[in-house]
């Protein structure tokens, strides 16, 4: 039986793909478009860790199922390299974090590259672009204008190892999934988006997606929350201003 060798199989066709440019996303309004978007790493570490190709590949069959099915595919790939993850592995290395990003953005595109996903790099993405960046603070400005953005004291959950905010989904049986530290809630000040004017949108067009699992709707219920009550303004008498509840 002749032997498999996988290393001479995967570098001819990956070279094949890019010499023709099988995943570059072509303008072509004669077929039906497709777009597919995995979450971008955070260049934080050395290197990608065995979760990464877990979701990448499920997409990645997904998205050339749709080419082979005639579909005009959009499946790019960027990275989200700002933050303090990042910041924390460069004070680690004791090198500047444009330096470590710009190295580990090399390694996990050469990782992604090696197992041969199918990504229009020419839609390659870096969140520390300006030419990225300036559009972001664009919407927030905007935001800010139409009083959807506003400052505010509110409790997150803290890990104190690594100096920074995590969500529900970064904690593991309570701890820091990144670095199994036990984690706080304290009060901070920080920006705040005004998502409870569209809470009850969101909410009832959730109901609008038939392709989402239940599970996936019930956790996006969960994140937008519903409150129900009263905006209350009394006057104080001893000084000229007002007390908002």
């Amino acid at each position: 039986m002749q032997k498999y060798n996988h290393l001479e199989i995967e570098k001819k066709w990956q070279e094949k793909w890019e010499k023709n440019k099988t995943f570059k996303t072509r303008e072509d309004r004669e077929k039906s478009k497709y777009y597919i978007l995995d979450m971008f790493p955070y260049p934080s570490g050395a290197g990608l860790h065995v979760g990464h190709p877990k979701g990448y590949i499920a997409t990645d069959i997904f998205a050339k199922m749709k080419m082979m099915q005639g579909f005009n595919v959009l499946h790019p790939m960027g990275w989200d390299a700002f933050g303090l993850p990042a910041e924390n592995y460069a004070i680690k290395n004791k090198v500047h974090p444009n330096i470590a990003t710009s190295e580990n953005v090399k390694t996990y595109k050469n990782q992604l590259y090696k197992l041969g996903l199918g990504y229009d790099w020419n839609r390659e993405i870096n969140t520390t672009d300006p030419e990225f960046y300036k559009w972001t603070q664009w919407i927030f400005k905007e935001m800010f204008n139409r009083g959807l953005a506003f400052e505010s004291y509110e409790p997150i959950i803290w890990c104190p190892s690594c100096k920074t905010g995590l969500a529900n989904e970064d904690l593991e049986n309570g701890l820091c999934e990144r670095c199994g530290s036990e984690v706080e809630r304290k009060p901070m000040r920080q920006w705040v988006l005004r998502i409870t004017d569209y809470a009850d949108r969101l909410l009832y067009d959730l109901d609008k997606l038939p392709d989402w699992e239940e599970p996936i709707k019930e956790m996006q219920r969960n994140w937008i929350g519903r409150s129900a009550g009263a905006r209350i303004k009394f006057e104080v008498r001893s000084k000229k201003s007002e007390v908002r509840r």
